[in-house]
């Protein structure tokens, strides 16, 4: 008997779709939903997330917030804040993102405006079943700076190369330089052994006694 593996995500894609259009269904959509969108100049993709990519993502989620407190950096978290701006016509809704570096510019504030405001500092993808929708143009033409794609099994960080706004693909996070290329795949499949509590204190830990040298 052939068992097939769950799905962790399920994904449309739909072409020749207006910015208008993209528009319209985010805001008939509203912000309860569990659909994250995606659109880059005429392709959209809605996905939705389902048990091993919420889990995943709520674990590495966990993590970043680890490394925030451990490293004494202030977090402004916006989960899957709807990132867009109209002159591009390009917009997405990534699985996390944060202000660390200008964390200060977002403090307080309950909504972002790319239009004004600068974008997250680091953003989060989850993409465990398949790639469909490349979102790396869309994130660096809004000038995201750190970039982190996880399949399932590897991790991936990207960094933006300005001018011209290309990520360039590194062997560690430069906002936390601790998290070389196996750190997070490796607690993430101690959690599904050990659980996810006892898991985070050993992560703290590592954490800690790595800051002490």
């Amino acid at each position: 008997m052939v068992t097939a593996a769950a799905l962790a995500e399920q994904r449309v894609i739909l072409n020749n779709i207006s910015w208008q259009t993209f528009t319209a269904i985010l805001k008939e959509l509203g912000e309860k939903r569990a659909a994250r969108l995606a659109y880059n100049q005429g392709t959209l993709e809605i996905m939705t997330p389902l048990g091993e990519h919420e889990n995943t993502n709520r674990f590495i989620d966990d993590l970043i917030r680890i490394l925030a407190d451990e490293l004494n950096l202030n977090l402004k978290k916006f989960g899957s804040l709807t990132l867009k701006r109209d002159d591009m016509q390009r917009g997405v809704e990534p699985d996390s993102c944060y202000y660390i570096q200008n964390e200060s510019l977002a403090r307080g504030k309950r909504d972002i405006d790319l239009n004004f405001d600068p974008p997250p500092d680091l953003v989060i993808e989850i993409d465990i079943t398949s790639t469909s929708l490349d979102k790396r143009p869309i994130y660096a033409n809004l000038g995201v700076p750190e970039f982190l794609l996880y399949d399932g099994r590897t991790l991936k960080f990207f960094v933006l190369s300005e001018p011209i706004l290309i990520y360039t693909l590194v062997q560690q996070s430069p906002t936390f330089p601790l998290l070389m290329l196996d750190v997070i795949p490796r607690f993430i499949e101690q959690s599904l052994t050990e659980g996810e509590t006892l898991t985070l204190r050993s992560f703290r830990t590592w954490v800690s006694q790595r800051l002490k040298y």
